[in-house]
């Protein structure tokens, strides 16, 4: 029974024809077949042992998407503390593709911000997202972008502890101003146990900077060996209480490969919200470019046609290539509804032809693209689809330490599959093995 180009087969079996494209496959007839929620069969259609039906030269089949860096859609923040509002937005994300996702929580008042996380850890066991992603409190008020500048604090570790404690293994990421006193500290304590420090709303020199993502990739790589260690003696593994594959839902699948563990900090959407690239001043802009160039860094990009010129987004892949780089959206609530009057966090925004800013300074208050529109705005911008896509999951699901089970298309994988045309449309979502949007 062929529908649209997925085929039926013996018992609750699904097959998916057309040209596959991730990070390691551009088949141009490909197949992926899927049982149970994970990927059976993924490669040539010449390959495949079993009924495909006819080839579909119409139809790209790509991983589902990665989004490390996204503040709610539809109309929920993922900082309003709404169980039921952040379920809703990450729900809806699903259906437009990004299939694997952080919430990012947005600076608020501190017992907002751990009732957020207390919410957003509970929305992970669910299985919706991948964990949170703080951005705030301790950031530049000088470059604060669309954070209450009122709200920001300089760093506390008894409050990172606290917040810490109500996210649980589920904090992920956290954005940091690394020039602020004290961040030394922070660093430590966030990659002792396995959180990734993000660059971000900074006033941070080069040097600054630099000694930043050092330091952090020093934690990370510490961490993971240590994690690594216990768990080869039957401990927790690289993302605290449960293990990679546990937190997909996937058990322990045969023939897959350990998870890489978190060894890279990131920069949080590169060139926003920190000083510019200046020949006798170059900044964080500077400093992030080389960690990135040297492997040991990956810079988010929002390139949405709005946070960057598609100029500047083929610079950065020409720079420091697909494997450094993680595409984000950036999303606030308004992604997936009209131009209007939204919240981002305590603050007031107004979208007007897709723009978000805030109504007191005029700055840009996220994007309202989701993941799949960034990406063919990358391409847009003479990114080789290959590349885009490996920005846009295996680089992020590589970043959190769950590239075994998620951003690519192999056998064992988690079945989370985009079906687009051509033009990169999208036609259906396949997330851990169910449509959450019936293939058209």
């Amino acid at each position: 029974m062929n529908t649209s180009g997925a085929t039926a087969t013996s018992g609750n079996g699904l097959v998916l024809r057309g040209r596959i494209v991730s990070a390691d496959l551009d088949v141009a007839d490909g197949i992926i077949a899927v049982a149970g929620g994970v990927i059976n069969f993924a490669g040539p259609a010449s390959g495949f042992p079993g009924e495909s039906g006819p080839a579909r030269p119409d139809r790209i089949l790509l991983p589902g998407l990665v989004d490390l860096h996204c503040h709610g859609a539809l109309g929920a923040d993922f900082a309003d503390g709404s169980a039921e509002g952040a379920t809703a937005a990450a729900r809806y994300l699903h259906s437009r593709g990004t299939t694997t996702l952080l919430a990012s929580v947005v600076t608020g008042p501190p017992a907002q911000t751990l009732r957020n996380l207390e919410v957003l850890r509970q929305l992970a066991a669910d299985g919706l997202i991948a964990g949170s992603h703080l951005e705030g409190p301790f950031l530049s008020s000088g470059q604060c972008g669309a954070h209450d500048p009122a709200l920001l604090l300089a760093p506390d570790l008894d409050l990172l502890a606290a917040m810490m404690t109500a996210a649980g293994p589920t904090l992920a990421s956290m954005t940091l101003a690394a020039e602020l006193p004290g961040m030394a500290g922070v660093v430590e304590l966030l990659t002792r146990h396995g959180v990734i420090p993000s660059l971000g709303h900074t006033a941070a020199d080069n040097t600054v900077a630099a000694e930043f993502l050092k330091q952090a990739a020093a934690g990370l790589a510490e961490f993971a060996g240590l994690a690594g260690a216990a768990a080869s003696m039957g401990g927790a593994g690289v993302l605290g209480s449960a293990g990679s594959a546990e937190l997909f839902g996937l058990g322990d699948p045969a023939g897959s490969a350990p998870p890489s563990g978190r060894l890279r900090p990131t920069v949080t959407h590169l060139f926003n919200a920190m000083p510019s690239l200046h020949h006798r001043s170059p900044g964080p802009v500077s400093a992030s470019l080389g960690a990135a160039r040297a492997g040991e860094a990956v810079v988010e990009l929002i390139a949405d046609g709005v946070h960057l010129a598609p100029e500047t987004v083929k610079l950065v892949f020409d720079l420091v290539g697909a494997r450094n780089i993680a595409l984000v959206t950036d999303s606030m609530a308004a992604t997936g509804l009209q131009d209007g009057q939204y919240k981002l966090g305590p603050l007031a925004v107004t979208v007007q032809q897709g723009v978000a800013r805030v109504d007191t300074t005029g700055a840009i208050a996220g994007g309202t693209s989701t993941l799949l529109d960034v990406v063919r705005s990358t391409v847009a911008a003479g990114i080789p689809l290959q590349d885009a896509v490996t920005a846009a999951t295996v680089v992020p699901a590589d970043v959190l330490g769950v590239s075994a089970h998620v951003g690519g298309l192999r056998p064992a994988m988690a079945a989370d599959v985009l079906v687009v045309d051509p033009d990169l449309t999208l036609a259906g979502v396949l997330r851990r093995g169910k449509w959450v949007t019936q293939l058209q």
